[in-house]
């Protein structure tokens, strides 16, 4: 990591080469899955990433009002490498009927905009 983080240059004002942010993230041990089936609760992705490490959670998404599965979840676990090996062998796997994809979470970017007070147009 030291070698990727001090390749990092400043020139001009402008970042050049990997960020530090990068670095950290090439180092994960939480995984994005997608495609699930509406029947895949966190139980049964759990059991089925289990099998290649210690799985610290296992975190389908639902919906707020609904409370119905969103199509895809979590998985954490307790390595990188566990992660990694579970990625490798799950991608483009059947679970519950359906093909799965499977890859590195990632953070999400932070929203913009925001509310903006509520009536959308300046008719008053």
């Amino acid at each position: 990591m030291r070698q990727t983080i001090s390749q990092t240059t400043v020139s001009n004002g402008h970042v050049t080469g990997p960020s530090m942010f990068n670095a950290f993230r090439c180092m994960s041990s939480k995984l994005f899955v997608g495609g699930l089936s509406y029947q895949t609760d966190d139980h049964s992705l759990k059991e089925a990433f289990s099998g290649f490490g210690d799985v610290v959670e296992a975190r389908v998404i639902t919906d707020r009002e609904s409370g119905r599965s969103r199509g895809f979840g979590f998985v954490n676990y307790t390595s990188d490498e566990s992660a990694k090996e579970a990625m490798t062998a799950m991608d483009g796997q059947e679970l519950n009927g359906r093909s799965i994809r499977v890859s590195l979470a990632t953070e999400r970017a932070p929203r913009t905009g925001g509310f903006s007070g509520g009536y959308g147009n300046d008719r008053y």
